[in-house]
């Protein structure tokens, strides 16, 4: 005979269990994404790696803490699991880029070839880094454009970052006439590195012949220098040997035409 009074009980019961497996889930919860925190804080990962990793945290031990309450109740998991793995199957199909450009995130944050404020060139453009988040990366460009790469392009690209290191190398060819005095224009080349203030003396400026053109012969001024004054030394460079060679009576070749008219 169904005894009202002893079903009321056990329901009663069970609820009480099931209140007092939420709070202990609740507080273990809380308590395991404090000492993530906690470890977080002793690592190198990034602060937008932090989030997504407590928040993987948070919704595997939520999701455990439900699958324990619903074995607890008698209810069949079997099924619900079979629904999740299913759903996530699906899901994972229909967010395919988006998961690439997600793991493309964490692969950036892990290894990071970057960081916010560096200058590189990837996929195809180039900028300072302004934001890393786990589905894109901002950059800024220098007439102020803000450029949205996924992090999936950056992965399956080179990244060049020009930033990384605290000295860079100047780069600058100038060309000559035939005519010219070798010597002299690396003389000239030469004073005028050590003229200015940013680059540096160790290493030394180096200068030499790099090719001869049709109507040139091309010198190469190499100079380091601080990273953050690199175009104020490329500028000055540029700038300054050119008045330097006018001064010096050194001739910088320009492309010429000779024109017949034949009556």
């Amino acid at each position: 005979m169904f005894d009202l009074r002893e079903t009321a009980s056990v329901y009663a019961e069970m609820a009480i269990g099931a209140i007092v497996i939420i709070i202990l889930g609740l507080i273990l919860i809380k308590l395991a994404l404090k000492l993530t925190r906690k470890m977080l804080t002793k690592t190198t990962l990034d602060n937008a790696m932090h989030k997504f990793v407590i928040n993987v945290v948070k919704s595997v031990l939520g999701i455990v803490l439900v699958v324990v309450l619903l074995g607890y109740m008698k209810v069949p998991t079997a099924p619900l699991v079979t629904v999740l793995g299913a759903g996530g199957a699906a899901v994972a199909l229909a967010l395919k880029d988006s998961l690439g450009n997600i793991a493309g995130g964490l692969i950036i944050l892990a290894n990071k070839p970057f960081k916010q404020g560096d200058v590189i060139d990837v996929a195809g453009t180039s900028g300072m880094v302004d934001s890393i988040d786990l589905l894109v990366t901002t950059l800024k460009t220098f007439d102020n454009k803000v450029i949205t790469v996924p992090n999936g392009s950056i992965t399956t690209s080179v990244i060049v970052n020009y930033s990384r290191e605290n000295i860079r190398r100047v780069d600058c060819a100038f060309g000559i006439s035939y005519d010219s005095d070798i010597a002299k224009a690396k003389d000239v080349l030469i004073a005028v590195a050590e003229s200015c203030d940013h680059v540096m003396r160790h290493p030394q400026p180096v200068c030499g012949v790099s090719d001869h053109k049709d109507s040139a012969i091309m010198l190469d001024l190499k100079v380091w220098c601080e990273t953050s004054v690199y175009y104020d030394v490329k500028y000055y460079l540029e700038e300054q040997v050119k008045l330097a060679f006018d001064e010096a009576n050194i001739t910088i070749p320009y492309p010429q035409m000779d024109v017949r008219v034949i009556k």
